[in-house]
């Protein structure tokens, strides 16, 4: 199954402001990831093109790196899940857009575990971290609400972690 998924947010400031978050993402001072509710993003180095890592079930390796402007990192796992998703900064009029993209194809077995848990816990958690970005620049708009299913998912989750 081919996968394009866009979540973005358009933030009144330069793009050259906007980009300097990208270069905090995985450190003691992200500005992006949601780091409070969702599971950390780390990797085995700084930020930069070959660092490995991920972040809870989802590994992943930094393909491409333009500080400022991008951050584009290749899918490890889950197995079946190939291709890529990041943050670019986009300048427009009057200031930019912060967008995540993933691409990938995901393969028939794997189709179903996007479809049915991690497209939403993904999409939950970029609405959060696009809320927690804007955030930084003054008022972020309202703060996303998760939906029944998206806290049904964490809570089975964190059962599950709490018998292994």
């Amino acid at each position: 199954m081919k996968v394009v998924n866009v979540h973005e947010r358009f933030i009144p400031h330069s793009a050259y402001d906007v980009g300097q978050l990208l270069r905090t993402l995985a450190s003691d001072d992200d500005r992006i990831w949601p780091n409070g509710d969702w599971p950390a993003m780390q990797f085995d180095r700084p930020l930069q093109v070959g660092a490995t890592g991920g972040h809870g079930p989802i590994g992943y390796f930094v393909e491409e790196y333009v500080p400022g402007d991008r951050i584009v990192f290749h899918f490890l796992r889950p197995k079946g899940f190939n291709g890529t998703h990041g943050f670019y900064v986009i300048p427009k009029d009057e200031g930019c857009i912060l967008r995540h993209e993933m691409r990938m194809r995901a393969s028939f077995t794997s189709t179903f575990q996007w479809i049915f848990v991690f497209r939403p816990l993904h999409d939950a958690l970029l609405e959060d971290a696009l809320y927690k970005a804007a955030g930084n620049f003054g008022n972020p708009g309202s703060a996303p609400r998760w939906s029944w299913f998206v806290k049904f998912l964490r809570n089975r989750l964190r059962k599950k972690r709490q018998r292994s």
